[in-house]
């Protein structure tokens, strides 16, 4: 483990024409290594690999970072929506309003919960779901709306939050990405019933592996979720639903958080503020070589901030003409690309059966040919990003550099 820590970070070293990874972390790992051992170490002495107590301290440690009543510790970001809906009063049938671009697990949370996900469509200018869409997507079954808040701001929360309280709907938020974005001072993932983080590796706050929590102010949603993640247990027995008059077993699954992630997480979490500002900084640059470029439809600066809304760039997304030209062009220079996302949720095959068509949720649609992610983190030089507008630039104006 020492030698593969101290040898060079894959083409942020050695001053070569080396490939740029569309995501690293390396170089991190070596400067936070004797953090992450010496809990690794703990959890080891500790001999409680999962769901013990390296995983309450980081579940307090995100307490405090977010200022959350409850955070609940899961094995996915995934998992943990799947734990929100239900925990939420999600009943079997019932709709949820997702936006159709964003991820999948969006969707496929809502149908593992039981639910019907109803896809509505995004703004204008900006990536989260749209207030008016919906509104239009209302009907007789709709029990909940699920904001997401996608790659460097939140959606319309006060838009959405209208919305629901004319229409009686629950809000939760699917916050994975969201880690640090903050409305008036509250934090992404308590502007509704609750919300969820992702720990996944390319995530601002990134494990080694899948992690992720449930965040929420209510009592009776945490209890829930917590007993939901370890097989409906409350202690040792399976437990009833608090706050039922007449309680029902909860049948709950295997969705504890690993100690050995927490550990990794908790050394992390020192750095996190840290890494946040140098995402913003790296975009920035990005925004100023790109804006302005022929076929260059927007970057992320261009979009207003909101009032009392605090911006996180988790990935830094470029809209262009030419998007699968520019991927192509960037991956033979050797630089890492990504795109979110390549067709819409309502254009799924999973979700043929309800009965979208092609030109059903123009944004989106329109998004998804011309969305791509370019190379963010915060071990990414201010060298390699201009190498990267450099070719962005190239292809675009059809020059040489």
């Amino acid at each position: 483990m020492k030698s593969a820590l101290s040898s060079p970070a894959t083409g942020e070293r050695g001053g070569g024409r080396s490939r740029i990874p569309f995501f690293d972390q390396s170089e991190s790992f070596r400067r936070l290594w004797p953090e992450i051992e010496g809990n690794c170490v703990r959890v080891m002495g500790d001999g409680k690999f999962s769901h013990g107590s390296m995983v309450a301290e980081f579940e307090r440690e995100m307490e405090r970072y977010t200022g959350a009543r409850h955070v609940v510790g899961v094995n996915s970001g995934t998992d943990a929506l799947v734990l929100l809906l239900r925990a939420a009063g999600l009943r079997p049938g019932d709709e949820v309003i997702v936006p159709a671009y964003t991820f999948v697990a969006t969707a496929t949370a809502v149908v593992h919960a039981g639910g019907v996900p109803v896809f509505a469509d995004i703004e204008d200018h900006g990536y989260g779901v749209s207030p008016d869409a919906v509104a239009d997507a209302v009907t007789a079954r709709t029990r909940m709306v699920m904001p997401v808040h996608l790659f460097d701001r939140l959606a319309d929360m006060e838009g959405v939050g209208r919305v629901a309280r004319a229409h009686g709907l629950t809000v939760v938020e699917d916050s994975a990405e969201a880690i640090g974005m903050r409305l008036h001072g509250t934090h992404a993932g308590l502007l509704g019933a609750g919300g969820v983080l992702s720990f996944f590796p390319a995530k601002t706050l990134g494990a080694v592996g899948d992690a992720g929590a449930l965040l929420t102010d209510d009592d009776a949603i945490a209890e829930t979720a917590r007993m939901l993640r370890h097989h409906g247990r409350s202690g040792h027995t399976l437990a009833a639903f608090p706050g039922i008059s007449n309680p029902t077993v909860v049948t709950g699954g295997n969705s504890k958080m690993d100690d050995l992630q927490a550990a990794v997480l908790l050394a992390k979490l020192t750095r996190l503020d840290a890494d946040i500002r140098r995402r913003t900084v790296l975009s920035r640059r990005y925004d100023d070589r790109l804006r302005g470029l022929p076929g260059v439809r927007a970057v992320p600066g261009d979009a207003a901030t909101r009032s009392g809304e605090e911006r996180v760039v988790y990935v830094h997304l470029v809209e262009v003409d030419d998007r699968d030209g520019l991927v192509a062009h960037l991956d033979a220079a050797g630089i890492g690309t990504e795109v979110y996302y390549p067709r819409p949720l309502h254009l799924q095959p999973c979700f043929a059966h309800l009965g979208y068509r092609p030109g059903a949720l123009p944004r989106a649609e329109a998004v998804c040919r011309s969305a791509v992610a370019l190379p963010l983190y915060a071990d990414l030089s201010e060298e390699r990003v201009d190498r990267v507008c450099d070719e962005v630039e190239r292809f675009l104006t059809g020059g040489s550099r």
